[in-house]
């Protein structure tokens, strides 16, 4: 099948009403487009997160989820469609405004700062914090344990899970709203994709954050996700609830 010939994208991933309280802090993606060069990287992409809740994006490698996100924080400009946070349009903001907004982001491969100290890629979250605020929470040693250990370390001494934990650690010091997670799970001991899938858990359910995940571990997104969906050729192919996960439909746009 051609790019031509794919289906048209399925409608994006729903949540139920929100209540009164909590109308705010919405991502709503809606049918964006993203080209690098004459590729087309994105195809009429939309997605949604809301508060206390998880969506989960799934896909074989390179079909745009990376760039869907990278979409979201401002690193790539679309070329169509629209990213509206808080009931706002975010346009061609910066990726420091995005995140002075309320938006924290884990990319993949963690990206820490291998030479600084655990406590120093931490503190590297207050750039977009007011000064008042300009803190680490608590919360993050209780979630993470080892970074309270391993304040003097250099970043790059760290295992890839401790390095993950850092990188999720560094995302919660800006105090996100919602909180994006590129692939967090990858080449993570299964040790530590327990202690960080309890993180994400913890970060909906006690701090009301909306999460967007994507994954290629299927079993940690079923485990965790409302809302799925699935990207192949850079469009939303499928969506539901992560029970319809285990649909035929869902399968293979999954199988290698």
């Amino acid at each position: 099948m051609t790019p031509t010939e794919l289906p048209a994208p399925p409608a994006p991933a729903t949540a139920p009403p929100l209540a009164a309280d909590d109308a705010a802090n919405v991502l709503d993606v809606r049918r964006v487009e993203l080209m690098y060069g004459a590729a087309r990287a994105l195809r009429g992409v939309s997605i949604g997160a809301w508060p206390g809740r998880i969506t989960c994006l799934l896909g074989r490698n390179g079909v745009g989820k990376t760039s869907l996100l990278r979409a979201i924080m401002g690193i790539h400009d679309i070329s169509a469609g629209d990213i509206v946070w808080n009931g706002a349009s975010l346009g061609r903001m910066a990726p420091y405004q995005r995140a002075a907004l309320g938006i924290g982001f884990v990319p993949q491969g963690r990206e820490i700062f291998p030479l600084l100290t655990v406590r120093e890629n931490l503190e590297s979250g207050y750039a977009v914090v007011k000064r008042g605020e300009r803190n680490i929470p608590d919360y993050v040693f209780e979630l993470f344990p080892v970074l309270k250990e391993m304040m003097r370390r250099r970043g790059g001494d760290l295992s890839g899970g401790q390095q993950q934990q850092l990188a999720i650690g560094r995302a919660l010091v800006t105090r996100p709203k919602l909180l994006v997670l590129d692939e967090p799970t990858e080449g993570i001991q299964p040790s530590i994709i327990k202690d960080i899938g309890r993180a994400i858990v913890f970060l909906k359910e006690k701090m009301g954050l909306a999460i967007l995940l994507v994954e290629q571990y299927l079993d940690f997104a079923r485990e965790l996700a409302d809302t799925v969906a699935i990207m192949d050729r850079g469009s939303i192919v499928f969506s539901g609830s992560a029970q319809d996960l285990d649909t035929a439909d869902a399968r293979r746009h999954l199988t290698v």
